[in-house]
């Protein structure tokens, strides 16, 4: 089994910390003394629309190619007005948000780890759209979690109730030989189609100019002719569309008029600006007036994100839709197009409209999600839905929860039910890895509980709570680990290199690749398995290895953000590690 050592893993992260922390002394040119805000904290406020200029050049590398932040310093953080927004990158004449990577915490001082689901999948179609024109994803495009909540991990369904919880524990495969490795996952029931609720959709489509570049909007035509497939008689769909204004082109119609909707349809042109605001200020509007009560009311937006007419900031244009989402109002943000794709906008304006996020790059990932799930994409299962994850500290020494960086919630807010959270649709999973150091005297036990917290949509809102112990007696060896277990490892390792995770320097996209190999193998009719094997192995071929620096240059040449008076402590213990004696 291919392991890092611990030595090289130390050497391997103190390089990226170092090249993290050069980059984090010194302030954005656009944003002179902006404090950074801590790794694992959800942003205080909304990204902007528009690019920021391109970081300046550092001697250890470019910026806006490495992750911005070092690891966070306080367990588990609130958001907080203080807080200043994560950075925003213009990679490639993309918009991206970065939010840090998730730093290992002391289960003796925070032994909760608490986040908010999420099912959205968007990065992980993005990386595979730059690799497919031989180009790697820039690392603030990466969310490992819509990398894990790609994939179909097979877990079973529910034997009773919406919801049932699944747990694994095994050695790391990547890391630190004495690492362990925790999957948690949630899976839903699944609704047939021909049970689900009747549907009343509002398509928001973006047909301004930006829309008419790479067939954007021709792929948003085919893609809402398979929507349109899938529905049923009994089902509306009303079109508003916006460039520089917004318009009604097709009031909400019942689906057994098919051709008329397919003309509105095949109508589509490309025209003015992007008034983003209008568009979906309107939307919102035709949704309320369609409304129908114990039916899927949900607006579903196609666009590239961009916005340049209007209040193009997320925070603007949420402020219009709040009320209507209160209302049981949901959003489905699909985005289109490569170049002045704004993926922070579409990622935002889905998680606080009380939906989900996908990215089209092909016919046939629109056909994923609004032919093979469309009853996914549509009906919701559960809102408001909470993941805390408790560890018992005389066992666990620290954790560290792989991706959900900007789904943090604060731990006392688990059951406040007034925070927002995730959404999960019909036969949705969420899968979440967190790494686990043991302590060196650690016996047996209770490791964590796992404990997952819902409002049934089904029932007046009515909160759900499930729990589910992990027992030290439940480890088995990695060599006997599921092929479901084995891809959720290599997908999270894949992700963690690409974003330049300080835990993943050294990591080696070709060992991704065998153990990928062995997943497919398990599941050899899984044909997004086959895919992903393929873009590991493109990746492999133009990831180029990073540069390895010993810890002790490390503490002689980075920089204490946070003036910590711990500094060379608290980095080599993040990293796992002591420092070297002359």
């Amino acid at each position: 089994m291919p392991r890092i050592s611990k030595s090289f893993h130390l050497l391997s992260c103190a390089a990226s910390l170092l090249l993290i922390l050069n980059a984090c002394s010194t302030p954005s040119p656009t944003s002179p003394g902006t404090a950074y805000p801590q790794a694992s904290g959800s942003p205080s406020a909304f990204p902007s629309s528009q690019p920021t200029t391109a970081p300046t050049p550092a001697a250890t590398g470019t910026p806006a190619d490495l992750p911005s932040q070092a690891p966070s310093l306080q367990p588990s953080p609130s958001p907080s007005a203080e807080t200043a927004p994560p950075e925003i990158l213009d990679l490639r004449a993309n918009f991206f948000q970065n939010y840090g990577v998730n730093p290992f915490v002391e289960a003796a001082t925070d032994p909760l780890s608490t986040f908010a689901t999420d099912v959205d999948t968007a990065a992980y179609t993005i990386a595979r759209g730059y690799l497919n024109r031989n180009q790697l994803p820039p690392a603030a495009s990466v969310r490992t979690e819509e990398y894990l909540n790609y994939f179909n991990y097979h877990y079973p369904q529910p034997l009773s109730g919406k919801f049932a919880i699944y747990t694994d524990l095994a050695p790391a495969y990547f890391g630190d030989a004495d690492n362990r490795l925790l999957r948690v996952g949630i899976q839903g029931r699944e609704i047939l189609d021909r049970n689900r609720k009747n549907a009343v959709l509002t398509l928001v489509i973006d047909v301004s100019g930006s829309m008419n570049r790479d067939n954007r909007l021709s792929l948003v035509k085919q893609s809402l002719k398979l929507l349109l497939d899938n529905l049923r008689p009994s089902d509306r769909v009303g079109l508003v569309v916006y460039g520089t204004d917004a318009r009604v082109l097709l009031p909400h119609t019942s689906v057994s008029n098919k051709a008329l909707i397919l003309s509105a349809i095949d109508n589509l042109r490309p025209e003015g600006s992007t008034n983003a605001e209008a568009g979906l200020s309107l939307g919102y509007a035709e949704a309320s007036k369609a409304f129908v009560d114990q039916a899927i009311n949900r607006v579903i937006l196609c666009s590239d994100g961009v916005a340049n007419v209007g209040e193009t900031g997320p925070e603007q244009i949420l402020a219009r839709i709040q009320t209507e989402t209160a209302k049981g109002i949901s959003l489905t943000a699909l985005g289109f197009g490569m170049g002045d794709y704004n993926d922070s906008l579409m990622e935002q304006l889905a998680n606080q409209g009380d939906g989900n996020y996908a990215y089209i790059d092909t016919l046939d990932e629109a056909r994923k999600v609004l032919d093979e799930q469309v009853t996914s994409t549509l009906q919701l299962l559960a809102k408001d839905a909470k993941i805390q994850v408790a560890f018992n500290p005389e066992l666990v020494e620290q954790y560290r929860l792989l991706g959900y960086e900007n789904r943090d919630i604060a731990d006392e807010d688990f059951r406040n039910d007034a925070v927002d959270a995730g959404e999960i649709g019909s036969n949705h999973s969420v899968t979440a890895l967190y790494e686990l150091r043991f302590k060196p005297e650690a016996t047996s036990g209770t490791v964590a509980t796992v404990n997952f917290r819902y409002q049934d949509v089904d029932a007046a809102n009515r909160v759900v709570e499930l729990s589910h112990a992990v027992s030290s007696s439940d480890l088995i060896s990695f060599s006997n680990a599921s092929g479901s277990l084995r891809l959720a490892t290599a997908v999270a390792e894949f992700a963690e290199i690409l974003r330049e995770s300080v835990f993943a320097q050294g990591g080696n996209l070709n060992e991704v690749l065998n153990l990928a190999q062995t997943a497919q193998a398990a599941y050899s009719d899984d044909l997004r398995i086959q895919e992903f094997v393929g873009l590991v192995q493109q990746a492999a071929a133009l990831k180029q290895p990073s540069a390895v620096l010993s810890a002790d240059a490390l503490l002689e040449k980075s920089k204490n953000p946070a003036r910590l008076p711990a500094w060379e402590s608290y980095l080599l213990k993040q990293l796992g590690g002591q420092r070297t004696q002359p």
